[in-house]
């Protein structure tokens, strides 16, 4: 740089000034002066001022005379790969909140399930036969109950009854004989029929599933599903004009209705036109024998449509 040597001239100077400031004998008084070491610190830091100012008054023509680069646009941050979506999960509600499978299933709209539409071997818009029925039931695998069944129970009695009673499942010995209500629970419900004026085989006796559940356990969905148009079918092909639901599942399952038996109970629902009565299943009726009196009750209204007297027959 051109302006160095006049740098080192004022350099030179300052410190040569600081020299003369720093130590000096006075001959008159005999006496050794010397600088406050505050005074010197401040003259030196007022030389190292003045130098840097020079030096940067010398590097201002030279740093002027280069153009200044361009300013260069700061580079993106790379995008970083969003993580993969989790898929949206349902909060798992409390254990006392859950349904079981049975209402899940239940609960939506008909129209949402599959329909019991004609079944092969059944001529559409026509009225089946149970033979019919029985015979394209033949011995079904359509879901697991069938690996644990002895016999397939599907039905029995007039099959152009005008009324039918419908049931859960078999129970032990049902499965045994492949006959309906034949049990415990059974004798009960053949007094009950008998107390309306009716024999057994004035009536059609059938359950929602035609296969056992183990250990008598209510049966899943997918076997309702399996074994659901079958039931319809055997309700098409009897034509009744009342239905008695036994129980719960009965009455949930034909009704698509969640609501409590202890609730649906006594009341006239209506299935695809058929007049539909509510009541307790035999079974319950042996565990709860208070509960008969409100059986009886609901059993007199179906009399009652019928024009019947109690033990009054035909």
């Amino acid at each position: 740089m051109s302006e160095a040597p006049e740098t080192s001239q004022e350099l030179s100077e300052v410190l040569e000034d600081l020299r003369r400031h720093l130590l000096w004998q006075e001959e008159d008084g005999g006496r050794l002066l010397q600088i406050d070491a505050r005074q010197a610190a401040e003259l030196r830091g007022a030389g190292m001022a003045r130098l840097r100012a020079q030096t940067a008054k010398a590097a201002a023509p030279s740093a002027a005379a280069q153009p200044a680069p361009a300013a260069q646009p700061a580079p993106a941050p790379a995008a970083r790969p969003m993580p993969p979506r989790a898929p949206a999960v349902e909060p798992e509600r409390p254990l006392s909140a859950r349904e079981p499978p049975m209402a899940r299933a239940l609960e939506a709209p008909a129209q949402a399930r599959p329909s019991a539409g004609p079944l092969p071997g059944v001529v559409e818009g026509e009225r089946p036969t149970l033979d019919e029925i029985r015979r394209e039931l033949g011995d079904c695998q359509r879901c697991k109950l069938c690996s644990g069944r002895k016999n397939i129970v599907f039905g029995s009695g007039n099959p152009r009854a005008e009324l039918v009673f419908v049931g859960e499942g078999p129970g032990a010995d049902e499965d045994a004989q492949g006959v309906p209500f034949v049990g415990a629970a059974g004798q009960l419900l053949t007094k009950m029929i008998e107390a309306m004026g009716y024999r057994r085989d004035d009536v059609y006796i059938c359950n929602v599933v035609k296969c056992r559940p183990p250990g008598n356990r209510n049966p899943e969905p997918d076997e309702v599903t399996a074994c659901e148009p079958f039931l319809r079918a055997q309700l098409r092909a009897v034509q009744p004009k009342v239905i008695v639901a036994l129980g719960k599942f009965a009455a949930q399952t034909l009704l698509r209705d969640m609501t409590p038996i202890t609730k649906m109970r006594g009341n006239w629902r209506e299935y695809e036109g058929i007049k539909l009565m509510p009541t307790f299943h035999p079974a319950y009726l042996l565990r709860q024998p208070a509960e008969k009196k409100k059986a009886w009750e609901d059993l007199q209204q179906v009399m009652k449509f019928f024009g019947k007297q109690p033990g009054q027959r035909g």
